[in-house]
């Protein structure tokens, strides 16, 4: 039988210390629930394969598969803002690595297949609906362009865990560039380990920065590249009112991927100081402070990295300086080309950036939709405005941000109002993952129905576009009883 994971091991090839060997709990009777037949295509995998008994049994960890050395990776992290020196992957476990069809090499690990060293009194296991909510919206952000971890499979164990209640067991199939974090350098250079850091910081070149080995000084290079993935990442997130609620060091990548769907959520109304989850209660990982937060987070990769950096304190801490400078430039520039598409500015100028804030401002202050006011400002280039200051609570605000726009757009070259209306609707959903819908499908889920799951998984795989008329209520504002939602981790 041909293997189904034409598995290497790179990371499993690292010093002792890089991660502790692990093993599938198992699974009693794994039933697959949900497999990305087109992710699996292009890893170069045969998704008829991982649909049969064996393949189904190895995605729940039930089995191992040929070729695998499953471990679990050792990191460390800030976990809103304290230093935890040994966390770990406590429920999740790599099983090795493949090179897909465009040459990139790609992690295969399963998440919630049981406990491992780093478990730390936890059981290791996941429940069904956080394993769904991370397939749906993780397949989700990718439709809508985002860099992330991806989804292959979610499978039932046939097995219970129990957190308030018994719940079913379930394990995620997660596809990732690498699972190397921020937290994975804090690891060693909490211990002083300079050896491994060093180790560490090979891997990772090679795996990411490949040219940043022929610079003159390649941690800084990697530092710098780092830097810029994460600007440009959360800029992504900005745009479409994406919250990540749990931006801890150890759920930042070096790889730039958005990483660990628990309690993240997207913003229905526009309000910067939206926070979903059930445990961030001072607010620290709020929506306007994504950018600071990723900031601070880089500050703490920059400092495990000093010692690499320059052999005297002074200049190593001068040049992460420099480099951590450029993050807020970035950010900023990588945002305003974001919201200048969604406005249909197809030129710059250097009042964009007002009129951009101006709009969100007035937006945050009104309860407008994050997600449909910039849907239907494409249609108010065509003259229908109307639906776009119907989500003012005092429409004079949107009147007043208008005529601005419009005075703005008569400046751009000129282009056919139903060309600017698409060029528009590219970059502005007309769906996302809507908190209630991920709820209501959720908990249809755990009753055995999945009908509501499907349909939701097919409007957000094509989230630009308008959904048919039988599924239209997916791209819906929720009712206003949804507005103090809270989501939880599922740990």
């Amino acid at each position: 039988m041909t293997a189904l994971f034409p598995f290497q091991n790179s990371f499993a090839r690292l010093p002792a210390g890089f991660f502790e060997p692990a093993r599938p709990f198992g699974a009693p009777a794994p039933t697959l629930l949900r497999l990305n037949r087109a992710l699996a295509g292009e890893l170069g995998l045969d998704p008829d394969a991982l649909a049969a008994p064996e393949g189904v049994e190895a995605l729940a960890g039930a089995r191992l598969p040929e070729g695998a050395e499953p471990l679990a990776a050792a990191y460390a992290g800030h976990q809103f803002g304290n230093f935890v020196p040994r966390l770990g992957d406590g429920r999740a476990l790599l099983l090795g690595e493949v090179v897909d069809r465009a040459g990139q090499r790609r992690d295969i690990q399963l998440k919630g297949a049981g406990p491992t060293s780093f478990s730390r009194g936890g059981d290791g296991f996941a429940a069904l609906g956080p394993v769904l909510r991370e397939y749906l919206v993780s397949e989700a952000v990718h439709a809508l362009g985002i860099p992330t971890t991806r989804a292959l499979a979610a499978t039932l164990t046939g097995a219970e865990v129990y957190r308030e209640v018994p719940l079913p067991g379930a394990v995620l199939t997660r596809v990732a560039a690498s699972h190397i974090r921020v937290g994975s350098f804090q690891f060693f250079a909490a211990r002083g380990d300079r050896e491994g850091l060093s180790e560490l910081l090979r891997f990772a070149i090679r795996r990411h920065d490949p040219e940043a080995e022929r610079a003159e000084n390649p941690a800084l290079a990697f530092l710098e590249g780092v830097i810029a993935r994460q600007a440009d990442l959360v800029a992504r997130w900005m745009l479409v009112g994406f919250v990540h609620g749990v931006m801890n060091t150890d759920n930042m990548t070096v790889s730039g991927e958005t990483i660990d769907y628990g309690p993240c959520a997207f913003l229905d109304r526009a309000d910067p100081e939206a926070v979903f989850s059930s445990i961030d209660r001072m607010g620290r990982y709020a929506f306007r402070n994504q950018p600071g937060i990723a900031l601070w987070n880089l500050t703490r990769l920059a400092e495990a990295l000093l010692p690499l950096l320059a052999d005297d304190e002074a200049t190593a801490i001068k040049r992460a300086e420099t480099a951590l400078d450029g993050f807020a430039a970035r950010f900023l520039d990588a945002h305003l080309a974001g919201m200048r598409a969604k406005l249909g500015l197809l030129t710059e100028e250097e009042g964009d950036r007002a009129l951009a804030d101006d709009l969100l401002k007035a937006m945050a202050e009104n309860g407008a939709d994050h997600t449909l006011l910039f849907r239907r400002l494409a249609d108010a280039v065509t003259g229908e405005a109307e639906p776009a200051r119907s989500l003012f609570i005092d429409p004079t605000r949107f009147d007043a941000f208008a005529e601005r726009w419009r005075q703005r757009l008569a400046r751009e070259p000129e282009v056919d109002a139903a060309e600017r209306r698409a060029l528009m609707r590219r970059v502005s959903p007309a769906v996302i993952p809507r908190n209630h819908r991920v709820e209501e499908a959720l908990a249809a889920a755990h009753r055995g129905d999945m009908a509501p799951f499907s349909a939701l998984e097919r409007v957000l795989a094509h989230p630009f576009d308008d959904p048919p008329a039988e599924l239209a209520h997916l791209a819906e504002e929720p009712p206003g009883d949804w507005r103090d939602y809270r989501t939880f981790c599922g740990t």
